[in-house]
């Protein structure tokens, strides 16, 4: 049996489970909203507004958050624009663009749900949701700020966040400035200019065409559900992940980029030594 088949029915059986799990706590009462109006430290004036906001399509209630969720997408980048324009005068548009994407990606706002624990009262009947949130918990331990596409993220969490945000911003009369005041720690540690880390898939590229060096990445994801990257026909990178290809794609990248670096390193290292010697 092939470790792809192996792969697949150990995901088959999580499924089983976790589906068996979700029916037990369909029948339990829904989470009470109370608690967030104190995470948030804002008092809805329509609490049908933050009912709205934390309740997924799955449940079949006829509304959900997908309304808010487009609402809050809207303000958050023209939150960070607003702040980000005045924060660096000096910045051109290229780099402030980069700057926004890396503070509302869905990695960054699933970072803020789990912080603050808004997912505790998420109401929904998503199977997997529960375990893929455990593992996206773990993961991010590694990464204090950020892992830049190395870790699979459960979007439904940076959804709830954006329909959170929208349904401030729809209770509070459309103000940006309150919504930035409530959310603004929420969303800490925010990413800056100092802080921001480029892609491994675009940092490897670039180091790699500094010393025209040739990179190729070898798609293995159907076979092994990894990719291996070679430079100049060394292999010097591998990566996985069965959930996501484009996630095994990036694994690869910081993988290659780690060995490069190093191999470079001791290549510059060897140079130095013997110039020293010849002089």
């Amino acid at each position: 049996m092939t470790a792809i088949t192996i792969e697949t029915l150990k995901e088959q059986q999580q499924i089983i489970q976790q589906q068996s799990e979700s029916a037990a706590e369909s029948t339990q009462p829904l989470p009470s909203l109370d608690e967030v109006e104190q995470i948030l430290g804002y008092e809805f004036n329509n609490k049908r507004l933050l009912e709205e906001a934390f309740t997924h399509a799955s449940l079949g209630l006829g509304f959900s958050n997908e309304r808010l969720e487009y609402v809050g997408d809207s303000v958050l980048n023209l939150l960070f624009t607003k702040q980000q324009f005045f924060e660096y005068p000096d910045l051109p548009p290229g780099a402030l663009t980069r700057l926004r994407a890396a503070n509302v990606d869905t990695e960054k706002l699933a970072r803020a749900a789990v912080k603050h624990g808004l997912h505790r009262y998420f109401r929904h009947k998503k199977p997997l949701l529960k375990e893929q949130i455990r593992q996206f918990s773990e993961e991010i331990q590694r990464y204090p700020l950020h892992s830049n596409g190395l870790v699979d993220v459960p979007k439904a969490l940076a959804d709830l966040v954006e329909s959170t945000i929208g349904a401030v911003f729809i209770d509070t009369n459309c103000s940006i400035d309150v919504v930035w005041k409530v959310f603004k720690d929420l969303l800490e540690p925010i990413i800056r200019r100092e802080t921001l880390k480029i892609h491994p898939v675009t940092q490897l590229y670039e180091v790699c065409q500094k010393r025209n060096l040739k990179v190729k990445f070898v798609d293995l994801w159907k076979e092994s559900t990894g990719f291996d990257v070679f430079v100049d026909d060394q292999l010097v990178g591998r990566g996985k992940c069965s959930l996501k290809k484009e996630i095994a794609h990036n694994r690869a990248a910081k993988d290659a980029l780690d060995n490069i670096l190093r191999i470079l390193d001791e290549k510059d290292t060897n140079i130095n030594i013997v110039e020293e010697r010849n002089v």
